[in-house]
């Protein structure tokens, strides 16, 4: 195996640090960014063969200069790993639309933003990999995550377009799209809107209160997932997009094959505007 340079946004905690920590153990090198010194400092004393970049993702002008910087440390990146992200719960017409926007700073501007900065060295030396975390969230849709997965559908295309763009370069982009993990998601970086209309209680409350319940019991293991993602990694054709989770599959499938039925019944109609 050729050990490999990772790059990882989020490397503190959730996918980010069970992905570093495989990939160490692995005999990789790992370049994970933090956002304070407070989390370098956690980072490396738990994973202290990595090497921590301060870095807030949604800085964008600082962002060309770090990944410069990086590989100037540490050599070039082979492996991108764009985890940074958090979510967001709330019924859409009680959420202030400043919600939203930040949400895509850090969901799609900030995910963005930091591929921009390495593609075209991943170009110029014709190799590289950009794994882009989405989520099933950004296949399928549920009340009371409309910010969530409006950020993760938009990084789903975005990683669609990325995968054919860079293709002709020999650089590889999937988008990794995991269902219920036991990661900090639902539960100390979520950020929750105030309930305020009543009339949405039937429909979101127990929504709300299961996801609380569930919180530490998601059938995920983010040990799994980040040897799932070594394995990604090293295949010579991986796919535009990789579900993890029984959960995600599951969902995922019942929604296309919906879809598809969608499509079928209202085929007439869609004809209808030719010519």
């Amino acid at each position: 195996m050729t050990a490999k340079t990772f790059f990882i946004t989020g490397a503190n905690s959730g996918f980010g640090f069970a992905i570093a920590g495989a990939a160490l153990r692995a005999g990789h090198k790992v370049i994970g960014t933090v956002r304070s010194d407070e989390a370098r400092r956690s980072l490396l004393e738990r994973l202290p063969k990595a090497h921590a970049v301060l870095c807030d993702i949604t800085d964008f002008d600082r962002i060309e200069g770090i990944a410069l910087q990086a590989e100037a440390d540490f050599g070039p990146v082979d492996v991108l790993i764009n985890n940074a992200g958090y979510g967001h719960e709330g019924v859409l017409e009680e959420s202030p639309l400043s919600e939203m926007q930040r949400q895509f700073d850090v969901n799609v501007f900030g995910a963005v933003a930091v591929a921009k900065a390495f593609l075209p060295r991943f170009r110029h030396r014709r190799s590289g990999f950009v794994v882009n975390v989405t989520s099933m969230g950004g296949l399928i849709t549920m009340p009371g995550i409309a910010y969530y997965c409006g950020s993760k559908f938009a990084l789903q295309g975005i990683s669609e377009v990325m995968r054919a763009e860079m293709a002709p370069f020999g650089v590889h982009v999937t988008a990794l799209c995991p269902g219920s993990f036991r990661t900090d998601w639902a539960g100390r970086s979520m950020v929750r809107t105030e309930r305020l209309i009543g009339e949405y209680d039937s429909l979101f409350d127990p929504i709300r209160e299961a996801r609380r319940k569930k919180h530490g019991a998601q059938p995920g293991d983010p040990e799994k997932l980040a040897e799932a993602v070594l394995t990604l990694v090293m295949s010579q054709n991986p796919p535009p997009q990789l579900l993890l989770g029984s959960d995600a599959l599951g969902l995922v499938r019942h929604r296309l094959q919906a879809m598809l039925s969608e499509i079928d019944d209202w085929e007439n109609l869609t004809r209808s505007t030719d010519g």
